[in-house]
């Protein structure tokens, strides 16, 4: 099992490993390591990039991926090769990661909005990527109030992000999140622990990275609201 570094402490951008070993998989170099700080794809949320190096090699992370409680970072050596045992240092891109931990917290928002609102919509997918962020839910909307509904979001939204509140971590038993939390999904990651993000008083079950105070979102837009059968798709921006 790789230790989740980024689950304690989602600020650090750098920090040492323990090569644990070196493969090719699919044509693609591999390396695991014993800890790792990168974010591995999941959760609606893309993965970090960044180098792993010490001073006999240089890897480049292109892609990094969560396997049966393995971290796989996956890209190519630059120079030289690690072997089992070796100790490096990893660096995370800090632009990309901060651009994730903005858009992944806005989605949430949008849920603290919502549910401020009194709209009784239970949140389902999201997709925190850069390219047309979304959230899903499942509930209906009136058609014709629909635009009025979603300029009261956006403005609900930015209220909460100009207030500010600071994120903390909880981690506890699925049966306890109710205690935190205005919902809780059936179906939670198995093999990692798990773990609330608060924003002030309001908790979501989540492993994704987030940013140390809602302010630091800055603004978010409500782009559209969309009805496909019971869903509702509600897609969203950041000011970037």
């Amino acid at each position: 099992m790789t230790k989740l570094l980024y689950l304690e402490d989602m600020s650090l951008l750098e920090a040492s490993a323990i090569v644990e070993d070196v493969l090719e998989e699919d044509g693609k170099t591999v390396v695991i390591l014993d800890q790792t700080i990168f974010y591995p794809q999941g959760g609606g949320q893309p993965y970090d990039k960044g180098t792993i190096k010490n001073e006999s090699a240089t890897f480049q992370v292109d892609e990094v991926r969560w396997i049966d409680g393995i971290v796989r970072h996956i890209g190519s050596f630059q120079s030289g090769s690690f072997k089992k045992g070796d100790e490096v240092n990893c660096v995370v891109e800090k632009e990309r990661r901060e651009l994730h931990m903005r858009i992944h917290s806005a989605g949430h928002v949008a849920d603290m909005a919502i549910n401020a609102l009194g709209h009784k919509w239970i949140p389902g997918k999201g997709f925190h990527y850069p390219e047309g962020p979304y959230i899903e839910y499942a509930g209906t909307v009136d058609e014709s109030k629909k635009e009025e509904i979603k300029k009261a979001i956006e403005d609900k939204c930015n209220e909460i992000i100009k207030q500010g509140a600071e994120t903390t971590l909880r981690f506890m038993e699925k049966s306890k999140m109710h205690e935190v939390c205005q919902f809780v999904p059936d179906y939670l990651p198995e093999g990692k622990p798990m773990r609330v993000v608060m924003y002030g008083d309001f908790g979501v079950p989540c492993g994704g990275t987030h940013v140390a105070n809602l302010s630091d979102i800055k603004s978010m837009t409500i782009r559209k609201i969309k009805q496909r059968g019971d869903v509702l798709r509600v897609a969203y921006d950041i000011a970037r």
